[in-house]
């Protein structure tokens, strides 16, 4: 993926910068989060984000409700093609939805 151009979001600490359009929210300082295949707990565990990543939202949908660091929260955050995290754990500066439902 070629990145042309890159811009500082005003008011927006969460969300590093605008690549082409798309926003990257951080996750929890100190966590290793599971990234699963579908919205919810019970759905396999496909990779595991590394401490201090960044991802990408492209919609979200309701699933498993899950505590974490920034809430309790049902909304997962689809971040690729079938993979899942829950909001609990991404600094969106939002408790509710930010992007357009998964349909």
């Amino acid at each position: 993926m070629s990145v042309d151009r890159v811009e500082e979001v005003e008011g927006a600490a969460e969300a590093e910068a605008v690549t082409t359009g798309l926003t990257y929210y951080s996750i929890a300082p100190g966590v290793r989060l599971n990234v699963r295949s579908g919205p919810g707990t019970s759905y396999t565990v496909v990779r595991v984000l590394a401490e201090g990543s960044k991802v990408p939202i492209f919609c979200q949908t309701p699933g498993t409700s899950v505590a974490g660091p920034y809430g309790t929260t049902n909304i997962w955050d689809n971040i690729d093609d079938s993979q899942y995290v829950s909001d609990a754990y991404v600094h969106t500066g939002s408790d509710g939805y930010i992007r357009p439902r998964c349909s």
